[in-house]
């Protein structure tokens, strides 16, 4: 019996090999994606000029069964435009923006791809697609000087989100100048319908000056090379979605970001504060994780995240390397609109000190800047640009009515200690106060972090506003008077200045 046993089993181990021997070798089709189903044959149809749009808006979807010719026409130009309030930049860019244009095409579209160099630019630039299945992604065949057009063609073979930039040497200085945008290839079928869509991009800046320094800031290179930016932003400037540029949607609506990180050097950690993303399609691939917090998002990637909306308010978008969003910029608002829902969060808040000057306009800083430049700034610009720097700096303290909190924060409101010698106020901003002090007859020992990131305007400003209100009435704080206590302070090797 076991000898009829065995043979049978080496009988049926052979009769499988043999069928497997035998068996078609061709490789099977991957399930989704992928070049090997991305081509969906030739091009059908009269031609499609791509519908271009400029973040945070998103082109329609293609709504199309069959693949297309689309024809892509881009231009470089190289621009002078507001990076924070009162601080100019030149950014060089895709389509005049930072990110530049987003591009949305259907996978297996023919895309033919024209990239111009506008005449007033002053270096020449190419484009390095993610998305396109072959060597440099396009950069080889789009080198392109001022005031020259150049042409290729490629088959958008894979789905998924992908981002493009610039590659001309130096490649990190073009990218760092803002030469990045996001191009989606949809998958045949489409995507989901959703209320909204929207584009959001990081990307780190380097400038001579520090954070938010007034004027035209140039490039750094040194500091791109030791990857320490000035400035971590969404959409290529502070203010981009914030303030009345914030993103808005109404509750129980649908959301669909696509959100690319165009580095040069950082990687992101994309949240939303006070949402949990549904979906999110990490890398801009096609596979996605469920119920996530923080999604990463590595230089010269991206990631679509979706969500529902459910309770009013101003939800806070940041690189949550948390110093990023409150000190370098990376912050941007979704302002929720609709009916309360208690028995989901007790009720709409804003949190105005959480969020600071990101609120509301910083137009009264860029005119304060504006008028310094010009020799005219008066003590009203100054008072009026600390009131807004104020909220989001001091006030989680000392409170915005200057009252401070009672036996732990002093008050400013009235307060004897800052009146008896305004210009003591820069040291204490500056260097910080620890140990025990007493103002108005009331002891305190709390400490007072050193303010050394803050520039000398922003310091003149706030300190002239906090002395000439509530009841107060001071002097007007001088820049001058900032930068001699600021020289004359000594720090330690790599600390603020």
């Amino acid at each position: 019996m076991n000898k009829l046993l065995a043979l049978f089993i080496c009988t049926a181990a052979l009769a499988l090999g043999a069928c497997t021997q035998s068996a078609p070798t061709t490789a099977r089709a991957p399930e989704t994606g992928g070049s090997r189903k991305g081509d969906f044959g030739p091009p059908q149809g009269e031609p499609i000029h791509a519908i271009l749009t400029s973040p945070p808006e998103v082109p329609p979807p293609t709504n199309r069964k069959h693949p297309a010719k689309v024809i892509v026409e881009l231009e470089v130009i190289e621009k002078d435009m507001e990076i924070a309030e009162g601080v100019s930049y030149t950014f060089w860019t895709f389509g005049g923006t930072v990110p530049g244009s987003f591009i949305r095409v259907r996978q297996g579209d023919t895309v033919e791809f024209h990239l111009k160099n506008h005449p007033s630019s002053k270096m020449p630039h190419n484009i390095d697609l993610h998305g396109v299945t072959g060597p440099g992604g396009g950069a080889a065949s789009t080198f392109t000087a001022p005031g020259h057009r150049t042409q290729f063609t490629f088959k958008a073979l894979n789905q998924g989100l992908y981002v493009y930039h610039c590659a001309t040497a130096p490649v990190g200085m073009h990218v760092a100048n803002g030469m990045y945008g996001l191009i989606l290839v949809e998958p045949p079928e489409g995507l989901p319908p959703v209320d909204h869509e929207y584009y959001v991009m990081q990307g780190d800046f380097y400038t001579v000056g520090k954070y938010r320094e007034k004027g035209h800031q140039p490039f750094d290179m040194q500091k791109a090379i030791d990857e320490n930016p000035t400035y971590v932003l969404f959409n290529g400037a502070e203010t981009s979605m914030t303030g009345p540029n914030a993103l808005k949607v109404g509750t129980d609506q649908s959301v669909r970001m696509y959100v690319g990180n165009g580095g040069p050097n950082l990687v992101s950690s994309f949240h939303l504060i006070g949402e949990i993303f549904d979906k999110v399609q990490y890398e801009g691939g096609t596979h996605f994780q469920e119920n996530v917090q923080t999604t990463l998002i590595p230089a010269g990637g991206a990631v679509t995240v979706e969500f529902h909306t459910e309770v009013p308010g101003s939800y806070v978008m940041v690189d949550h390397s948390i110093f990023r969003a409150f000190n370098k910029g990376a912050l941007a608002i979704l302002q929720v609109e609709g009916a309360e829902k208690p028995h989901i969060y007790s009720g709409k808040q804003v949190d105005e000190m959480y969020i600071g000057d990101k609120v509301a306009s910083l137009a009264p800083v860029a005119e304060a800047a504006t008028a310094k430049a010009t020799g005219t700034l008066t003590k009203a610009q100054q008072i009026a640009a600390g009131g807004v720097l104020f909220k989001g700096t001091c006030s989680t303290c000392h409170q915005e009515n200057g009252r401070g909190l009672a036996n732990v924060f002093p008050p400013l409101a009235g307060s004897d200690y800052l009146m008896k010698d305004p210009q003591h106020a820069i040291e204490v901003v500056l260097n910080g106060l620890t140990g025990p002090i007493t103002v108005n007859g009331n002891p305190y020992n709390s400490v007072m972090p050193p303010m050394s990131q803050l520039n000398d305007d922003e310091v003149a400003n706030i300190l002239t506003y906090v002395l000439n209100s509530w009841g107060n009435s001071g002097p007007a704080i001088a820049k001058q008077d900032v930068a001699r206590v600021r020289t004359s302070t000594k720090r330690p090797e790599g600390a603020a200045h």
